[in-house]
């Protein structure tokens, strides 16, 4: 029987977000702010970076301030459109189905024109320290989140036109992504169109795209790619299974979250590929596996952001932990027991009377601020996971 602890946070937040047209703020929503833009400093990186990193780590909300309106985006949407996916396989209810529906085709009508196949991107200006994105700017990880989420919609559905989006995915992954690393056993996606870089996870997770979509087309040389994409990520693990964020010198950090990702992207492209279903890459798992559920959680589920620090605790963190945790089961017998410890924490130490999680849990204060992507919609999305496997299980 499900635990009505979870369906309870579950149902709570669904509506929370319902109730706010799931749109809302971001951590890293400050170059939208109306007063920043109406100075000289926006057109200094410098500047950009500074007030992007105060704003996300003010432990007052300065967007009112700021002037920094709610928004929709695009990733979040393809976050909800999952976790309406997961409440519709479970419940297979007209409300649930329409709910799905809605959502994805709110997705297509973000999607970025100008570009080989459908891609998107944020809605507001990104600046890292490596990179400027501009909103109106494609990149792969909101593109492969919302592919994934066509993906499961044409297999819940049984209808093409779902497919037909994601495969349209892959022309922009194959035609407007740079390529760099590239060899006849490995290639690496750039992060966006225009720029050569190596982030890990953003590449596996074009991987991923091509991966999936190979499953149901048949398409050999979409996983002949992912292979490759997935065996250069392979070939940058440390020797105790760690991976680190890209490969710039600036980029030399292990958090929870991002590991996950290379975690659940690597696994669906072990399971979509027969290439891919080889010692070498399944050792890579096992041993990326190990090191982050052994290095990032407490005993009682805490989320460490760090496997080295103990705070923050992310609401981003904990919810792909317990995506993750579910993805990988077939490694781990005690997997399903810790994606509810993990979401039992959760609810325990992030979760607002009011429904919605809170962004981190941090050594002297909580920042309680709701962030739409960040939080809310990776936790109605592993929390729906969750509820979808229970059910399954008690079934």
């Amino acid at each position: 029987m499900p635990d009505s602890t979870i369906h309870e946070a579950l149902t709570e937040l669904f509506q929370w977000c319902r109730t706010h047209n799931f749109s809302g703020q971001d951590p890293f929503d400050a170059l939208n702010s109306r007063l920043f833009q109406a100075t000289p400093l926006k057109h200094s990186r410098r500047a950009r970076l500074a007030w992007t990193q105060l704003v996300k780590r003010s432990a007052v909300n300065l967007r009112s301030i700021g002037l920094v309106p709610a928004g929709r985006n695009s990733k979040g949407i393809s976050l909800f459109a999952l976790a309406a996916l997961a409440n519709y396989r479970s419940s297979k209810t007209n409300e649930a189905e329409k709910e799905a529906r809605q959502l994805l085709k709110d997705l297509l009508s973000m999607r970025l024109e100008g570009w080989s196949g459908a891609a998107w991107g944020y809605n507001f200006d990104w600046q890292s320290r490596m990179f400027f994105a501009p909103r109106s700017a494609p990149t792969i990880v909101p593109t492969a989140f919302a592919a994934r989420a066509f993906i499961e919609a044409a297999q819940a559905f049984d209808d093409e036109t779902y497919l037909r989006t994601a495969r349209s995915a892959c022309d922009f992954i194959l035609q407007d992504l740079q390529r760099s690393e590239e060899t006849h056993t490995e290639v690496c996606f750039s992060y966006s169109p225009g720029t050569v870089n190596r982030i890990y996870n953003a590449s596996l997770l074009a991987a991923e795209t091509l991966a999936g979509v190979a499953a149901i087309t048949g398409e050999q040389e979409l996983c002949w790619w992912a292979v490759r994409a997935a065996r250069y990520v392979v070939n940058q693990q440390h020797e105790n299974g760690s991976w680190v964020y890209g490969a710039a010198e600036k980029q030399a950090w292990v958090d929870n979250f991002h590991t996950a990702y290379l975690l659940n992207s690597l696994a669906r492209v072990i399971n979509h590929c027969q290439a891919a279903q080889t010692t070498e890459f399944n050792e890579a798992l096992q041993r990326g596996y190990r090191f982050w559920r052994n290095g990032f959680f407490l005993a009682d589920g805490w989320p460490k952001y760090y496997h080295d620090e103990l705070y923050p605790a992310d609401a981003y963190a904990a919810a792909t932990a317990i995506i993750t945790f579910l993805e990988l089961r077939g490694l781990d017998r005690d997997a399903m027991a810790l994606a509810l410890k993990v979401a039992h924490w959760s609810v325990r130490n992030l979760r607002d009377k009011r429904g919605f999680f809170y962004y981190q849990r941090r050594r002297f204060y909580t920042v309680r601020t709701p962030f739409m992507r960040w939080t809310e919609a990776w936790m109605l999305y592993a929390l729906a996971r969750l509820s979808e496997e229970e059910r399954r299980e008690s079934s």
